[in-house]
């Protein structure tokens, strides 16, 4: 494995960054318009969860971008990027629709993301500290 990926550590936890970040895009891409929106996703607290969810997103991709950038190779950071894109919306759909489409999923993705930030914060710690 070394001669493919000589970080395949940081491989996978990309590969699973990745894959929440993804799972969370098509998550809140489902919300958009917000005219269109589910009727159980459109009171004023789904409104707050969408925009939060953005945030934590956002921050989400970036910081995951970020490591795998700094901790991969290129040939490698393609491959895993094309292969979470192919099979995360695979994962997307077997959830139940009451967890896509309403406030439930809305609050249980904000809890993943965080978690997910909480676990790129520790693994990428070192990296994020050599940067400053």
């Amino acid at each position: 494995m070394d001669a493919i990926e000589p970080h395949w550590v940081s491989l996978l936890w990309f590969a699973a960054f990745a894959t929440v970040g993804t799972i969370a895009f098509l998550n809140l891409a489902g919300m958009f318009p917000l005219s269109l929106r589910p009727a159980s996703a459109r009171s004023n607290a789904a409104t707050l969860l969408l925009a939060g969810n953005g945030l934590l997103l956002s921050a989400l991709l970036v910081g995951t971008a970020l490591y795998g950038y700094a901790e991969l190779r290129w040939s490698s950071l393609i491959v895993a990027t094309g292969l979470v894109v192919l099979f995360a919306p695979g994962l997307f759909e077997i959830w139940p629709s009451s967890l896509r489409d309403g406030w439930r999923g809305l609050s249980m993705l904000v809890g993943v993301q965080i978690l997910a930030l909480a676990a790129l914060a520790m693994v990428a710690g070192r990296f994020w500290a050599n940067m400053s």
